[in-house]
């Protein structure tokens, strides 16, 4: 990538689209100004993060496994989509698919996942959603938070990039720490991107 082009990001949902959103707005406001999304692909089609895509005129595309249950075809198409975009980074924002490993090793430290938890706690296989709020709280964790980190085979076991922890309050219900993880998500995300955009991760 030359020094005037920009990062072009491919972003990988599910649900809501909360984080994509986040990315948006820092592109927006020029926060990141050497990154843009070029892609946004969803495991669901009623995911409402397509709609925030075609709200901000960015192409989002449904591969389901509905529509391609192979999992070797549904990599393919992925695959696809994300070279026809000239896809620099991958970002997984509430992705919740495993990816392929093919797909991981064409873009070997160039896919990042954003997971609600403090890595290498509550992650792994089973750790999604609400599900790993409410282990944080069985496990009477006084802290949680949100990790970025770089997505390899394994299941959340790639190198992190940045972490920032919250507190878990008396009275906590995976609802309401779920909230207070998102807005740290929120933040660390796009400060993860600019940091890839500058250079500062190798």
């Amino acid at each position: 990538m030359r020094s005037h082009e920009k990062l072009k990001i491919s972003v990988l949902v599910s649900g809501g689209g909360t984080n994509l959103q986040s990315v948006i707005d820092h592109i927006e406001s020029g926060y990141l100004d050497k990154a843009k999304i070029v892609r946004v692909i969803s495991s669901n089609c009623d995911a409402f993060a397509l709609k925030r895509a075609e709200n901000h005129n960015i192409k989002g595309v449904c591969i389901s496994k509905e529509m391609l249950p192979d999992p070797k075809e549904r990599c393919a198409a992925i695959m696809k989509e994300l070279e026809a975009a000239g896809t620099d980074l991958i970002i997984l924002a509430g992705y919740m698919s495993i990816l392929e490993p093919e797909l991981i090793d064409r873009y070997r430290d160039k896919i990042v996942n954003i997971h609600p938890s403090l890595i290498p706690k509550y992650c792994g296989k089973g750790f999604y959603g609400r599900k790993v709020h409410a282990a944080v709280l069985a496990g009477n964790e006084l802290a949680s938070g949100a990790t970025v980190h770089f997505v390899d085979e394994g299941v959340d076991t790639g190198k992190i990039i940045l972490q920032e922890q919250v507190p878990v309050k008396p009275g906590d219900t995976p609802e309401t720490l779920a909230n207070r993880v998102l807005q740290i998500e929120h933040r660390i995300l796009p400060e993860a991107i600019k940091m890839l955009c500058d250079g500062k991760l190798k």
